[in-house]
């Protein structure tokens, strides 16, 4: 019997997903299907339920759905539960589904990998939504200093409030950011780029020095807007988020399989195609 497996999001055409299960299934030796589901904002529910009662044995979860899967699910992994978001679903041998957040430790690899943070960092994130929330609790306990800004700063304030007994976490409104504060790190977890044209916020947040991380990706074009952006306004060091990509699909592989593929290998291969 096929074990089949699937992404949903909304949008989904680009997702690189698919092409990186392929690979580890080629790596691992484990034979299984892979697809991506473009899902009416409407009817998430109804479409992974028909899924896993069609057989389907795991799922991962993209924009914008994941806070929505967290209450599709029977009990959650300790990532999951600190985040109130799910990225990935089991399907248990009982029928029941276990939810898990693999963002935050992707992310945590990806930045480890690339030299870019380091603990007691002082972060700047940009953006308050699902993004956003499925990284924080990763970065506080590795022990980073976070600063939240949005563009909705009262949705900020309710994150950050909700996040506070996990490390130092707070929030400042975009107005207020200056050249006189300093930061080591600075991730975009917003869909600027995706949803806008434009990045709204002050350059003066942007110098040689800092590290520039965004969590999204342009196929065949290692600049997003954002670190368009940051390089046209003097950053130097900047990475986009395939690696992060790699690292929490490689999670949820585990979850499901019980094997831990190559991240490496398989984002060299993923690198050298894109």
């Amino acid at each position: 019997m096929e074990k089949f497996f699937n992404v949903f999001g909304n949008p989904i055409k680009h997702s690189l997903s698919p092409k990186i299960n392929f690979l580890f299934s080629l790596e691992t030796g484990i034979n299984f299907s892979y697809g991506r589901v473009l899902v009416p904002l409407e009817k998430f529910e109804e479409f992974l339920k028909c899924f896993f009662k069609s057989g389907g044995l795991g799922a991962n979860i993209t924009l914008p759905f994941k806070e929505r899967a967290f209450l599709l699910c029977d009990s959650w992994t300790d990532r999951s539960l600190a985040s109130k978001t799910v990225n990935t679903i089991k399907k248990k041998e009982d029928g029941s589904l276990l939810g898990d957040n693999t963002d935050g430790v992707g992310l945590l690899y990806d930045l480890k990998r690339l030299c870019m943070i380091h603990k007691n960092d002082r972060i700047l994130l940009l953006g308050s939504g699902g993004a956003s929330r499925s990284v924080i609790p990763s970065l506080l306990l590795y022990g980073c200093e976070i600063i939240l800004v949005n563009r909705t700063f009262l949705r900020a304030k309710n994150l950050s409030n909700f996040y506070r007994d996990l490390g130092k976490i707070d929030v400042i409104p975009i107005e207020d950011l200056t050249s006189d504060l300093y930061f080591d790190l600075i991730i975009n977890a917003t869909s600027i780029g995706i949803h806008n044209n434009y990045v709204p916020f002050p350059i003066n947040i942007i110098h040689s020095k800092v590290f520039c991380y965004d969590m999204f990706y342009h196929i065949g074009n290692n600049d997003t807007l954002f670190l368009s952006w940051c390089r046209k306004h003097g950053a130097i060091n900047l990475a986009n988020g395939i690696g992060m990509l790699v690292g929490q699909a490689a999670y949820s592989f585990f979850l499901w399989h019980n094997v831990f593929p190559s991240i490496s290998l398989v984002l060299d291969k993923l690198e050298y195609d894109l």
